[in-house]
């Protein structure tokens, strides 16, 4: 499960907890906290 300061490669990720939606573009951007709810756990769906 991809959290927060990882860096889990391009795709879209689903926050667990408001489902927020954030989009990496490349392979070196961290997963920053839901921008949302400040969340630090996500699922990859895309």
């Amino acid at each position: 499960m991809p959290t927060t300061g990882e860096k889990p490669g391009i795709g879209l990720y689903l926050c667990l907890k408001c489902y927020q939606q954030v989009r990496l573009d490349d392979d070196t951007d961290t997963l920053p906290p839901c921008p949302r709810c400040n969340h630090t756990e996500f699922i990859k769906i895309g």
